[in-house]
């Protein structure tokens, strides 16, 4: 029996990146010699196993023939005949496909070490196109180390293309698809996620919400001129630097779908068109709901937002209720944030003066009137509805006061 470190920890160590998790491939080894040694299984026809004191994941070695449609339906076979270059030929990417014995020596027979120098991310066999996975893995891997150099070879991007002509895309679960679009908008590049899709023709079967950003003549009818790839390539990249935030992320991307929707919005407050196309999607991925809750409402409030320093008290104190404000206050710092991006990103704005930056404003808005108390409206003898009505006046009364003496200033 012999074990072999393999997969991310290996061409992470030779990229000198931080090492995340640790995988273990075995060679000539049975589940029974295993379960022996007082590994634990995971999963009943899964040949892996946790080490019984790291806890780190143990594979068989094992070959992988497709039978039919998707990424499931693969026959496995992991007896101890299985050799090391048998196993490591069924992964995606040469980088992925190095292995390292218990001395410290690379085993590389499809190399990867020359892919890593030259910065490429290449398939190792033609089994590439059994997996449509893979699609999506090299797109995340694109935009994981893109800020290193890394590109991908023509050859497995032609593959790529294949996988999508043939439809195996629409076989992915939505719970898989996430799960790589969550890890690409985790990495410093995750704009490189969804070009690199459009490249393959991918992105408008997985995200046909947002594949109008990359339609180049929409750019020049739009009204909103500052909408091109800037925006999309560095304005997601730039704010990438700025927040490690997924929601603050994936609501830059989506605030533009109300742009291609009506250009500028009729609605003086909510745009519910748009917020319903985000809501769809996230509910079609199966988004996680803090991050679900902050891209639909970025959306629905992008132009309300885009001209909140020239919105009515009443309209602002009302905003504030709808994004539930008061409870969770750090909503407030996520929207200023976001609105203060754009706005000194836009080019067509006027950055002349930073008071009017209207992520500014709206933080100083919510600090005048967010500590408005209750109990000197209870000890006026107000109840029920009413509490609500003259806590609302008194807010609205409060912020047009500050608004009034804070333009005089200027």
């Amino acid at each position: 029996m012999k074990i072999y470190l393999v997969g991310g920890a290996v061409r992470d160590k030779l990229l000198n990146l931080p090492i995340k998790d640790r995988d273990w491939v075995v060679v000539g080894a049975t589940k029974e010699i295993l379960l022996k040694k007082n590994f634990q299984q995971v999963g009943k026809d899964f040949p892996v196993f946790l080490h019984p004191d790291t806890h780190e994941e143990y594979a068989l070695a094992r070959k992988e023939r497709k039978f039919g449609k998707g990424y499931t339906n693969f026959c496995t076979n992991f007896s101890s005949n299985i050799t090391l270059e048998e196993d490591l030929v069924r992964r995606d990417l040469t980088i992925n496909a190095i292995a390292q014995d218990k001395f410290g020596n690379y085993i590389d027979p499809y190399q990867g070490k020359i892919d890593l120098e030259n910065r490429l991310l290449r398939h190792v066999s033609e089994s590439f196109i059994e997996d449509p996975l893979r699609v999506l893995r090299t797109a995340r891997f694109a935009a994981k180390l893109m800020h290193l150099g890394f590109r991908v070879a023509k050859e497995t991007m032609l593959l790529m293309c294949e996988i999508v002509n043939k439809k195996e895309l629409l076989y992915l679960t939505i719970n898989r698809i996430w799960n790589e679009t969550e890890k690409a908008f985790k990495t410093k590049n995750p704009h490189v996620y969804f070009q690199v899709l459009y490249s393959c023709k991918a992105l408008n079967l997985i995200f046909p919400e947002i594949y109008f950003l990359y339609q180049k003549e929409l750019f020049f009818t739009n009204i909103f001129n500052y909408l091109n790839n800037y925006f999309l390539s560095t304005g997601l990249s730039k704010i990438s630097i700025l927040t490690k935030d997924i929601s603050i992320r994936f609501a830059y991307l989506f605030q533009f779908v109300s742009l291609n929707i009506n250009y500028i919005s009729n609605t003086k407050l909510y745009d519910k068109t748009s917020a319903s196309i985000v809501k769809s999607f996230c509910n079609r991925l199966n988004v996680p709901i803090h991050i679900k809750e902050i891209v639909i409402l970025s959306a629905g409030f992008y132009n309300f937002l885009h001209a909140i320093n020239y919105q009515s008290s009443e309209d602002i104190i009302s905003f504030f209720s709808k994004i539930d404000a008061w409870r969770k206050p750090d909503r407030i710092e996520k929207f200023a944030f976001l609105t203060d991006f754009n706005f000194f990103n836009n080019k067509l704005s006027n950055i002349s003066n930073i008071s009017l930056a209207p992520g500014l404003f709206l933080k100083k808005s919510f600090y005048v009137i967010q500590n408005i108390s209750i109990k000197s409206i209870l000890k006026k003898g107000f109840i029920g509805n009413q509490i609500k009505y003259e806590l609302n006046r008194l807010r609205i009364k409060k912020l047009d006061l500050w608004r009034i003496k804070n333009l005089k200033k200027v």
